[in-house]
């Protein structure tokens, strides 16, 4: 499958499944809080590696990568800034061995942590951190850079830019919701899913969505508002296993991987093409994800 790109498949009337949470699964294999995810990809290879392949083994057609923490940005808090080239093509290699040439690895990059729109960060400080990155990632074996939870148009554009300028990866670009009073759905920046839909196409993304901060329910309104102004761009959703909720401390996704899987026929008729997980998902629920989809036919 991946001999042909992302969006070519779904040109070709693909509905593919992605992988679900990365996070969770290092916590459940040791990472302490205040710890660089990232650098697990250079010190636990084994632990990152078991985890690209649950979901491989799951029937995910494309995996992210241990690296959405990984700009200069943010890894310089843990004073590994030196390190950023080498931890990035480690997650992307690691991505690239567990899934083979049987699927896409579609590299990771998050938020850098920075607030650019009160000038916190110049735009050429916020370039030359995601071409770090990216070039970094594409060296490992990214097929595409999947440029997630992003809330600023604005730094989503230059993210969009520096993958375009710098890489021959495919790229998507996923925006994050939070369900307002008033029943819209708005990034943290304000933006409305038409809003980033319309500047993450015109910056030149092959692929855009949702990721985060929603369940698989509240993703439909989502994906339905972007498909509206867009209908040739394919939209990706990585939805959280439902809301969480805070027991005795502990924050717990109830959403079981049966409960995901009943709304994947509503992702796909509001106009979802690619459907994976986000905060709170597993292996089974790319594995009941990916059943579902089957049965769509």
């Amino acid at each position: 499958m991946k001999k042909n790109k992302i969006t070519d498949a779904i040109k070709n009337g693909k509905i593919l499944v992605s992988d679900g949470a990365w996070g969770t699964f290092l916590y459940k294999k040791g990472l302490k809080s205040g710890e660089c995810a990232e650098l697990w990809c250079l010190t636990h290879a084994n632990d990152v590696m078991d985890i690209a392949k649950s979901y491989v083994e799951s029937g995910a057609d494309m995996i992210e990568t241990n690296s959405f923490g990984g700009t200069s940005f943010m890894i310089e808090r843990y004073g590994l800034k030196e390190k950023v080239a080498e931890i990035n093509e480690a997650s992307a290699r690691i991505s690239r061995s567990a899934m083979g040439d049987n699927g896409w690895v579609i590299a990771s990059i998050g938020p850098s942590g920075k607030m650019f729109i009160v000038g916190e960060v110049t735009e050429d400080e916020l370039y030359s951190s995601f071409k770090e990155q990216a070039i970094a990632l594409e060296k490992g074996g990214a097929d595409a850079i999947c440029i997630e939870t992003m809330a600023d148009a604005g730094e989503a554009e230059i993210a969009i830019k520096a993958v375009l300028e710098n890489t021959n990866c495919e790229v998507i670009c996923t925006f994050t919701f939070d369900h307002t009073k008033q029943d819209t759905y708005r990034t943290m920046m304000g933006l409305s899913p038409t809003d980033a839909a319309k500047r993450a196409i015109d910056a030149g993304a092959n692929i855009i969505g949702t990721n985060c901060g929603n369940g698989a329910k509240q993703m439909i309104d989502i994906v339905r508002e972007m498909r509206s102004i867009c209908q040739d761009i394919p939209i990706l959703v990585h939805a959280n296993a439902g809301l969480p909720r805070n027991i005795n401390g502990v924050d717990v996704f109830p959403e079981s991987p049966e409960d995901m899987a009943a709304l994947v026929p509503e992702l796909v008729k509001a106009g979802a093409n690619i459907i994976g997980g986000c905060c709170g998902t597993t292996p089974a629920h790319i594995k009941a994800i990916k059943e579902a989809i089957i049965k769509l036919g």
